[in-house]
């Protein structure tokens, strides 16, 4: 494995090998320990010391099902503390089997243009992108197809991270029609238009797998890992991932009262059943589109979809849970259609759908739109793309929106807005959101899936819960490995560790496992302290704390104390 370091200052690119300090480190942990390493934690977000790293996780590469995730991060301009943000698609995949442990961009072009990497088995270009400048990701990625060949890899921003918008999202490439994975949490975006780069093209050539340290091993653990999401009611192949993608469980969030609705001022929405993933599947066969597609080769879940209007045209690919609530409900649109249209908008402009959906939630609560009128939050999307004054703010993300307009009901944490669980009626994910080092983000630590064993609108187990999945989201994101693919290594430890002992004979054990997975939040948690964070920040919004959320009419009421002593003596 080696770590590719692209100077935007002098416009070169250098090869290094791996320093002892990073070898076990992958994805998210890759990025925090670099961070901490080489990134000054007060520096501005998007000036020329601040660093944008690409890391597949350590099991990148391999043929192993579900593991290709990449890990994208800096220190955030949204938040201003570490940030990892990883997408689906063929990115991770690509970067492991050429044996690239990380990219490291750094300073930013003395002349201001625009530029892109090129990156194959033979060579590494960088190279003027002058006439993708303005481009939408869709188009970038298509440019670069027709430039490097249909079957490259496209990581690119669209105009929103050519303008610094702190919700500029990253966009990559994906397995057939899956072209828009987004890496889309933290500003990340912005952070990439901050080095001049406009996209980062990956050619595989034909590479394969990844050679590992023990075959038997690991095809062993592969194999037990692959059988038992295929035989899972939920991922397997008559699962409800896999039939409904992460739309399968907007009817369960809707009825435990936790969906965002019209700026997350209540949590259930009257038409939710017009957007749950059953309507989704229906609605997109009837009209000739995709179901049960793969963002990756080789996944067995194959949780995606490719959303068609009514005359068959494909609109985006895959229509995500988070998008229906924060888009859809959060600004009271019930349908799929609508929903998608602005879906669209954003992956193109290069935009987080849920920092935008709260940005817009907010605006429509000063007024600018109206819950319910579709038109209205397209007009304010078109103020974005043209780059007017009150486009750029809501570009900026919901703080900012709301600072300028005057309202206090912000949705965010850290800086950074809340995904689709108001926190009112999943308390555990409102103790991930106010301790997570990564601010208001579903994918480190989401409590839904213990709804079972801790009642969600209660105080008890919350702390304990919240911590243990923030430790397991570490671990899947530090080896690449998506989230809907936890349970087998979740329910068996050692199954993880076989898999790691197989790729790169290290010998770990399952306290070495667990050892990581501690190390890289601890990582993360001392750069946010060097940055200036306090316990004052772990705090959800005030009207959280005092405006009860129907149909429970609950507040969070988790305790200070409680909430505070989440990641404490990791």
């Amino acid at each position: 494995m080696k770590i590719l370091r692209v100077d935007m200052t002098h416009l070169t690119t250098k090869w290094e090998p791996v320093p002892a300090a990073y070898e076990h480190f992958g994805g998210r942990g890759l990025i925090a320990k670099i961070l901490l390493e080489e990134v000054p934690p007060l520096c501005e977000p998007l000036g020329p010391d601040n660093k944008l790293i690409l890391a597949p996780g350590l099991l990148g590469g391999t043929s192993l099902s579900s593991a290709g995730r990449l890990s994208v991060g800096g220190k955030s301009p949204l938040t201003g503390g570490v940030k990892e943000a990883n997408a689906g698609g063929t990115a991770g995949i690509v970067l492991g089997r050429l044996g690239i442990k990380a990219i490291v961009v750094e300073g930013q072009p003395k002349d201001g243009g625009l530029y892109q990497l090129y990156v194959s088995p033979d060579k590494v270009e960088l190279l003027p992108a002058a006439e993708w400048r303005g481009l939408g990701t869709y188009a970038t990625a298509e440019a670069a197809r027709a430039r490097w060949g249909k079957d490259c890899t496209v990581v690119s921003i669209g105009p929103a991270g050519e303008r610094r918008y702190a919700a500029a999202s990253i966009a990559c490439t994906g397995e057939g029609d899956q072209v828009s994975r987004q890496a889309a949490r933290g500003g990340l975006g912005a952070l990439m238009g901050s080095k001049g780069l406009k996209a980062v093209v990956l050619d595989g050539g034909n590479v394969g797998p990844v050679a590992v340290a023990d075959p038997e091993l690991f095809r062993t653990a592969a194999r037990r890992f692959g059988q038992e999401l295929w035989n899972s009611p939920k991922t397997g192949h008559k699962g409800s991932s896999h039939l409904y993608g992460t739309a399968s469980i907007v009817g369960a969030v809707n009825e435990m009262g936790a969906f965002p609705t019209r700026n997350f001022r209540e949590g259930s929405f009257e038409e939710a059943e017009n957007l749950r993933g059953e309507h989704l599947r229906e609605v997109t066969l009837a009209r000739g589109g995709q179901v049960g597609t793969r963002c990756m080769p080789g996944c067995v879940i194959a949780c995606c979809n490719v959303f068609v209007d009514e005359s068959g045209k494909p609109i985006v690919g895959t229509l995500q849970y988070e998008t229906i609530g924060l888009v859809g409900s959060n600004l009271g649109l019930g349908t799929l259609d609508e929903v998608a249209e602005l879906n669209y908008i954003c992956n193109d402009l290069g935009l987080d759908t849920i920092e935008i959906g709260a940005a817009l939630g907010v605006a429509a609560e000063a007024g600018l739109a109206k819950f319910g009128d579709k038109d209205s939050f397209v007009a304010l999307l078109q103020e974005v793309a043209k780059g007017t004054v009150v486009g750029r703010m809501i570009g900026q993300g919901a703080v900012v929106t709301g600072r300028v307009l005057g309202i206090t009901r912000v949705p965010a944490v850290k800086g950074q807005a809340m995904p689709a669980y108001d926190p009112r009626a999943l308390k555990g994910n409102g103790v991930t959101y106010a301790t997570s080092p990564m601010g208001a983000d579903h994918t480190a630590g989401n409590a839904f899936g213990s709804r079972a064993t801790v009642n969600p609108l209660g105080i008890e187990g919350q702390r304990a819960e919240s911590r243990k999945l923030q430790l397991g989201a570490a671990m899947l994101d530090y080896t690449g490995l998506c989230l809907f693919a936890r349970p087998p290594v979740f329910a068996d430890p050692q199954l993880m560790v076989d898999l790691i002992n197989g790729r790169f004979g290290w010998g770990w054990t399952v306290q070495d496992l667990e050892q990581m997975n501690r190390t890289v939040l601890k990582l993360e948690l001392e750069f946010n302290r060097r940055a200036g964070f306090t316990s004052a920040d772990d705090r959800l919004p005030e009207y959280m704390l005092k405006e009860p959320l129907p149909p429970h009419n609950t507040v969070f009421d988790v305790p200070d104390s409680e909430v505070d002593g989440t990641l404490a003596d990791l």
